[in-house]
């Protein structure tokens, strides 16, 4: 039996005519025959996702794995699941593991919103960067993993894979900026003092040096299919705030988990040598090895600029739930992490 992450009965609030979904497949999935099964997976803040089961035409059973946009008024740069199908599917026949892109529905008539289709990758999602049930040598390997596929995809050339209009070239920070302050702006329940001052700072500050990639915006252990048995990424997942971008703001990003002391995404407090997980200092040290470089300088800039970034997603997610459109009920909680990391962010730069 193939291991996946948790999954439950789809949740009211998402609930979608399987039976119009079921006649889709039929004229539009190569060799479905019918049997349909869906669960939603229980973790996730943004895009709703499904764990699809059917029979095909050799008469086994496929699983899949269902992505669409929440019900409800959306922010108009938000939940773009057609970007994360097109770039799935560019990435395909590149050395980053990604799940194999079946199909994309642009037809809101279907569901009741776009979504899309690709095969579900068994494995295990560690949220938890203690991986309590890993041996030090094993969680030392998973980090090493995921440092890994991140250079693959830094690596990657953006034009060569027909990704050289799924973003702007350059400036990303300034455009970022401008983006997440807009956002926040428009989605704000209360006075973040933090926030503000980091909004007029970030954009006074922003380092010269200016690269352009793939870059996937919510690169972190959680969204990563590790191995069932082995000690390795198999499959990136959540590509929804991926972009042409600069690649030094994904690896701060990354590294994020070294600055929060909550879990499960963040391990400041653990022991690093105990738990056999490398330091920041190591991880970092790591990925500058791999892209061939010596440092990065500026690096608390990128940490503030990556902490301010996810605030502003949390506030959008904390207004998602008080609204009842977000894809999971402890969203409401998210005003807290907001106001946390903006006081992180500045604590790192003033």
């Amino acid at each position: 039996m193939p291991t996946y992450a948790n999954t439950v009965p789809v949740m009211e609030r998402h609930r979608f005519d399987a039976a119009s979904l079921d006649r889709y497949f039929a004229l539009h999935l190569d060799a479905y025959r019918g049997g349909l099964e869906v669960r939603q997976f229980d973790s996730g803040h943004s895009n709703p996702t499904f764990f699809v089961s059917a029979e095909m035409a050799d008469g086994k059973r496929k699983d899949f794995v269902l992505r669409k946009k929440p019900p409800g008024k959306l922010v108009a740069s938000a939940h773009q699941v057609d970007r994360e199908f097109r770039v799935i599917s560019a990435l395909a026949d590149t050395d980053v593991p990604v799940a194999r892109a079946r199909l994309l529905c642009t037809d809101d008539s279907v569901i009741g919103q776009m979504f899309y289709l690709m095969d579900a990758v068994p494995g295990r999602i560690l949220i938890d960067a203690s991986m309590p049930d890993q041996t030090p040598a094993e969680r030392a390997a998973i980090f090493d993993s995921m440092n890994d596929v991140l250079t693959r995809l830094h690596k990657v050339d953006p034009v060569k894979v027909g990704l050289g209009d799924y973003g702007r070239t350059g400036h990303y920070i300034a455009r970022q900026l401008a983006r997440w302050t807009k956002q926040y702006a428009e989605l704000k329940t209360e006075e973040i003092v933090a926030m503000d001052k980091l909004s007029a700072w970030l954009p006074e500050h922003i380092p010269a040096e200016d690269p352009t990639g793939i870059v996937h915006g919510d690169y972190r252990l959680g969204n990563l299919i590790v191995h069932p048995t082995e000690p390795r990424v198999v499959a990136v997942l959540d590509w929804e705030l991926s972009t042409l971008g600069h690649p030094l703001c994904d690896i701060a990003y990354n590294c994020l988990g070294y600055h929060l002391a909550e879990p499960p995404h963040g391990f400041a407090s653990v022991d690093f040598r105990q738990l056999g997980l490398p330091t920041e200092d190591e991880y970092v040290a790591a990925y500058c090895r791999r892209m061939g470089r010596e440092s990065i300088p500026h690096w608390n800039y990128y940490l503030a600029f990556s902490l301010f970034r996810l605030a502003a997603i949390a506030q959008g997610v904390y207004r998602r739930g008080l609204q009842g459109n977000s894809s999971n009920p402890e969203s409401v909680k998210m005003s807290r992490s907001a106001r946390e990391r903006a006081e992180l962010a500045w604590s790192l730069v003033s």
